[in-house]
């Protein structure tokens, strides 16, 4: 069984991206629902960690909360990625997949 693409762990919140490098433009671009996943786009190549760097700072301007809140948990090297933010942000997340 596939993990819930949004998820409490602990203290912080668990959120499966698939990321788009190399992007015309930056930002959340919508939900794969057969992936599961939230798909954000992002200029950065994915060089010496520069994309995940702007994945970040994507997720926390999105959710307005301070971008060393948020990090890359596993993937760092994959294009699905999961993101860690600190405290509850699984209705923030969810209001944000269903604006996209």
């Amino acid at each position: 069984m596939k993990p819930e693409w949004v998820r409490l762990s602990g203290r912080k919140t668990l959120v499966e991206v698939d990321v788009q490098p190399g992007s015309k433009q930056s930002g959340v671009v919508g939900f794969e629902p057969w992936r599961g996943r939230l798909k954000v786009a992002v200029r950065s190549p994915p060089v010496d960690g520069a994309a995940n760097a702007e994945l970040v700072e994507i997720i926390a301007e999105s959710l307005g909360v301070k971008s060393s809140r948020v990090s890359v948990e596993a993937g760092a090297t994959n294009r699905r990625k999961t993101i860690a933010i600190l405290g509850d942000h699984v209705d923030s997340l969810k209001a944000l997949k269903e604006r996209e």
